[in-house]
């Protein structure tokens, strides 16, 4: 129970990797907040957690959204109290190759990969400032340090995100706030279960573990950076990708 009775605020949380994580904090004694742009998955996952003996709540949110950003964080503390740790993980695809990605589809990713893990750093830094004390884990991805043909966009937002990460550190680590990040490889989710078998056996070649990770293997670094044993670590990324970025 390395999470006993804290409070965490999970983007994304409905379903994927943001769910396995909620899912694997609260198996550690805390309480999560499934925020999540579908309200109806949301609620699901949410009754789910609660099925593990600890408080669960569904707060809607798109991340892009200020107005919406400020007002989930307060229902956050109005329900919860102390903000303990914020997980950054909500975030959006929309591929296309540079000369043929249209400018909306760069700002969609941007807006909600970027723009939304800087608001919710920001709500959740004026209040772990205050309580001098809290955990922010930002996704980011391999593709931050590799690049990615066709993710121009995506790549993009989640190298900003190290950069993000790694100024909250400095900044805060007086006021007892620490920042990291988690950067995944290929994990195993829908996406890539309905891939054909020869286009998965080709992604794996680039791995040296051969296999795609889970979603319970990018929990276990966010669990481990939101506990105690974690607390002398700040402005770092773990990487989870089988070795295929090293």
């Amino acid at each position: 129970m390395r999470l006993k009775d804290r409070n965490a605020f999970i983007t994304g949380a409905a379903q994927g990797i943001g769910k396995s994580i909620a899912a694997g904090m609260a198996r550690e004694g805390a309480n999560v907040a499934i925020a999540d742009v579908n309200p109806e998955s949301a609620e699901a996952t949410a009754k789910e957690i609660q099925e593990i003996g600890v408080k669960s709540t569904a707060i809607k949110l798109d991340v892009s959204s200020q107005e919406d950003v400020t007002k989930a964080f307060s229902t956050f503390t109005g329900e919860f109290g102390p903000l303990d740790i914020l997980v950054n993980n909500a975030g959006i695809t929309r591929d296309a190759l540079l000369m043929r990605m249209k400018e909306e589809d760069w700002d969609a990713v941007i807006n909600i990969n970027l723009k939304g893990t800087f608001l919710c750093c920001k709500e959740a830094i004026k209040i772990m400032a205050k309580q001098r004390q809290g955990k922010i884990i930002s996704i980011s991805s391999v593709v931050a340090f590799m690049g990615n043909p066709g993710q121009s966009n995506y790549s993009s937002s989640k190298a900003g995100i190290i950069g993000l990460t790694k100024t909250i550190a400095r900044e805060y680590a007086g006021r007892g706030i620490r920042a990291n990040a988690v950067a995944p490889g290929f994990i195993q989710t829908a996406m890539t279960d309905v891939l054909p078998d020869a286009v998965k056996d080709d992604m794996k070649k680039a791995i040296p573990l051969a296999s795609f990770g889970t979603p319970e293997d990018v929990a276990n670094a966010v669990i481990f950076l939101s506990s105690a044993e974690s607390d002398y670590i700040t402005g770092q990324t773990i990487h989870v990708n089988g070795g295929m970025y090293m």
